[in-house]
């Protein structure tokens, strides 16, 4: 099954990069990168080594509920463009695994879907998770401190 990686919505992240506040009603902090872990939802690359980027809190669903989680995100704070994909895995996954879990078309989590996959097997992964008629989109997290990356769509 064709998947397709996708990032946060440019209008979204202007709108952040311009200092609307993020989830928690705060404007986005701004840092110098130093060019290692600093991941951009955006062009779903890394931010390099001296160039400004923003910590901001971001909750990846449209409305509050129990299943949807808040956490941090960069990005940069200078306007990049927005990451198109023909379901190849985006440069900024670059750890050796991360978190697949299925979400429902109503925002609620597929319990049972979750799983670590290594890096290169997430678009079989996600491929395999869209047989279940319930998934209606996947999110790839971080298995560290399990952050949003990027969410995985069918194509």
């Amino acid at each position: 099954m064709p998947i397709r990686f996708n990032a946060l919505d440019t209008s979204l992240v202007r709108a952040l990069q311009a200092g609307y506040p993020d989830a928690n009603g705060q404007p986005p902090e701004r840092h110098i990168s130093d060019g290692h872990g600093v991941p951009c939802r955006h062009c779903l690359t890394h931010v390099a080594e001296g160039d400004a980027y923003l910590v901001l809190a971001h909750r990846p669903f449209p409305a509050l509920q129990p299943y949807a989680e808040t956490g941090p995100i960069f990005l940069h704070a200078a306007a990049c463009p927005q990451y198109r994909d023909g379901g190849t895995v985006p440069p900024m996954l670059r750890s050796p695994q991360y978190i697949v879990r299925g979400y429902t078309e109503s925002h609620r989590i597929v319990y049972g879907s979750g799983r670590v996959v290594p890096t290169p097997e997430i678009p079989l992964a996600a491929a395999e998770m869209f047989e279940d008629p319930r998934i209606g989109y996947v999110h790839v997290r971080s298995t560290s401190n399990t952050c949003y990356q990027c969410r995985i769509d069918r194509a």
